[in-house]
């Protein structure tokens, strides 16, 4: 049995990793976190695709309350419109949310006997978030199975070289639902459309000449 752990957010990223991971013949284990983020919508749609797909999943609060992200912090303001172009980490960023995370998952894949660990890191999350390079992630395993006692627990990041666009395409082979996913960081009724989140992904909907299924509802 291929027993796996993968961190699934609820966004259209994780999503596509854990229909891809299953059809690869993993038998997966979901980690969700609540970190307090203002976007909790998205630990609804993780919960809808554990139940849509009858796998086993483990839910962990936290939080991040030392933090100057607006994603966990109200006061702040999500960026709108922002330059995606742009080198400049944004201020949704938060410290060590993967490193945390992925700790998270290493442990619980060593003590069900998983010997992999999914992560949905793309590429086009490289300019803002510096814990989703496959650097960090390549170090991380490394640093996490030093210290663990069976030492070879693997990262598998399968979006790690692809676009939106190329993440839909292949989510659409596996029948993805996108409509049960959510990536908006407002986390309204309906995605604002405005923020970096739902400007990529609205993006690669229409450039494959698409409607994100969240904007027909």
């Amino acid at each position: 049995m291929k027993r796996a752990v993968i961190l699934l957010s609820g966004g259209l990223d994780s999503t596509t990793t854990l229909y891809l991971a299953k059809r690869n013949g993993h038998v997966l284990t979901a980690l969700i976190f609540d970190y307090h983020q203002r976007h909790k919508k998205e630990i609804k749609a993780a919960t809808k695709i554990v139940e849509l797909n009858k796998i086993n999943r483990h839910f962990v609060r936290t939080a991040f309350s030392w933090t100057h992200s607006s994603l966990t912090d109200k006061k702040k303001h999500v960026p709108e419109n922002r330059n995606l172009v742009t080198q400049v980490i944004p201020s949704t960023y938060v410290a060590g949310r993967n490193i945390v995370f992925l700790s998270y998952a290493f442990s619980l894949a060593e003590s069900i006997g998983a010997k992999k660990v999914f992560i949905g890191a793309h590429v086009q999350d490289y300019s803002g978030y510096p814990d989703c390079r496959p650097e960090f992630l390549r170090n991380f395993e490394r640093a996490a199975n030093s210290g663990m006692k069976s030492g070879d627990i693997k990262i598998e990041a399968p979006l790690i070289n692809k676009n939106k666009k190329e993440i839909i395409t292949l989510g659409l082979k596996l029948k993805v639902p996108f409509e049960h996913t959510w990536s908006c960081y407002e986390g309204g009724i309906k995605p604002c459309g405005k923020c970096d989140s739902c400007r990529f992904r609205i993006k690669a909907f229409e450039e494959l000449e698409l409607v994100d299924p969240l904007l027909r509802k």
